[in-house]
């Protein structure tokens, strides 16, 4: 009986492995779902802050410079190491390496909502946008080994993926509204925490990451986040230290070029920018997040300061402007599917740039209907530009160096909407409707810039029709 009854024991305990075992078997869907739950965050925390800005200073002080760091604090650390994260998640395996940035971006967004003072804040901001960066390149990489052997359900899912980035951008500004009309500022940084435990208890259903030899240009990436730091505090804070700051940056600048033009594996190679569909599409992308994410900036302070507005009638402001994005870059990827990338682009980025020049009628008595009305020309005219320049990229290199574009790509723009924000917010500061238009008017002119550089793009015969 004794026996019999330890028998059954073991056939149980053997049956409850088997059911465990099983349930930690690899999903691709679960591993796709914790791969979007961490891009969908460090997009979300791009665009969330922008509203919320007014109640910070009135929380912490600072006035507008000390604002203008809260979002270039993330968002420039995100774009600056974002050139060598791609081969730390190949070095350390993509779970590994994704688990770590989550946990860190969790870490970090709880000390963003408890901070008592502004440094503070601005500190933990640098350390979001480091951990932004280790997941962005990792997420990618899951999503791609979650369907290895399917090209098909692989595609579906980047794209997926991508959607994913784009929806969060689009509704940052009204979920900053809200959240910090119903709860706080701090809750739009609270609200992290449960989606990114979500993320991880997900990430337990993910394969098994491969580590792979992958070359590091640390020199190289150290010298790129010394001279963007350097320039964007040039451009926010000005006078005597701005000009110390900008000769760090051009000294810096100088080490950069040269140690990658030297280096083995550099993180940027020189030679890259040698064809005119890169450099074309770089400077492209580069204008159209100076446009769009230096206006919501612009435009946040604008109808709380100006206007008057809470925080959630500016969120909803942005809702028609925001909302026509996820749509538009679905159509815009089948007609650069369908005519070439070239097309879109030339359609894109003019209307991005009258949609600007419109805005130059706004004043502090603008109803708010036509208001948000006339910014929905700038998004969409972003939204035709950002996928196709995307597909152009990615047609204009190698397939083994897609990885590398996609970084470069993907840095310029976030560097970009950066240094967009820290002139502008620098423009707004001596005299806020004056600044803005100025604001407007330099972003219509690098879009104009860009769109007649696009007619010289060269688009190779297999990307579509043009």
């Amino acid at each position: 009986m004794a026996t019999d009854h330890i028998t059954d024991i073991d056939q149980l305990t053997s049956e409850q492995g088997k059911l465990f075992n099983a349930s930690r078997q690899p999903s691709p869907g679960l591993t796709l779902a914790a791969a979007l739950l961490g891009f969908t965050l460090t997009c979300l925390d791009a665009s969330v802050v922008n509203v919320a800005l007014p109640s910070m200073e009135s929380s912490l002080g600072g006035g507008t410079t000390g604002l203008q760091w809260v979002v270039d604090a993330y968002t420039l650390a995100f774009a600056a190491l974002m050139l060598s994260t791609g081969a730390l998640a190949d070095r350390a395996g993509a779970t590994r390496t994704y688990a770590l940035g989550i946990t860190v971006f969790a870490l970090a967004s709880a000390a963003c909502g408890f901070a008592p003072n502004l440094p503070v804040l601005i500190g933990a901001r640098v350390v979001q946008g480091v951990a932004a960066a280790v997941m962005l390149p990792a997420s990618l990489a899951l999503v791609r080994q979650a369907y290895p052997d399917d090209a098909a359900k692989r595609a579906r899912a980047v794209a997926l993926w991508t959607a994913g980035g784009s929806a969060a951008v689009a509704v940052g500004p009204v979920a900053g509204g809200v959240l910090t009309t119903a709860w706080d500022w701090r809750g739009i940084f609270f609200v992290n925490l449960p989606l990114a435990a979500l993320a991880l208890a997900l990430l337990v259903r993910a394969p098994r990451s491969v580590r792979r030899p992958a070359p590091l240009d640390l020199p190289g990436q150290l010298t790129a986040v010394i001279a963007l730091a350097a320039l964007a505090f040039a451009v926010i804070e000005g006078g005597t230290t701005g000009l110390v700051a900008l000769v760090v940056a051009v000294a810096a600048g100088a080490v950069f070029l040269r140690i990658e033009a030297r280096h083995p594996h550099p993180v940027v190679p020189p030679g890259l920018f040698r064809n005119r569909t890169v450099a074309i599409t770089v400077a492209a992308g580069a204008a159209v997040s100076v446009a769009f994410y230096s206006m919501i900036f612009v435009f946040s302070l604008f109808f709380q300061q100006v206007q008057g507005r809470s925080a959630l009638s500016a969120g909803l402001m942005f809702l028609p402007m925001t909302g026509v994005i996820a749509v538009t870059n679905v159509v815009a990827g089948k007609l650069a599917a369908r005519f070439g990338p070239r097309l879109p682009m030339l359609v894109g980025q003019p209307l991005a740039a009258a949609g600007l020049l419109l805005l130059l009628q706004v004043d502090g008595e603008t109803p708010a209907v036509l208001l948000a009305l006339l910014l929905v020309p700038l998004s969409l005219g972003c939204a035709l530009t950002v996928p196709p320049l995307t597909t152009a990229m990615m047609d204009a290199v190698p397939a083994d160096r897609a990885g590398l574009a996609a970084g470069v790509l993907n840095s310029a723009r976030q560097v970009a909407g950066g240094l967009g924000i820290a002139a502008f917010g620098a423009l707004i500061t001596d005299g806020f409707m004056a600044g803005m238009r100025v604001s407007l008017l330099v972003s219509a002119g690098l879009l104009a810039g860009t769109g007649i550089a696009t007619v010289w793009m060269r688009v190779r015969l297999g990307a579509g029709r043009a």
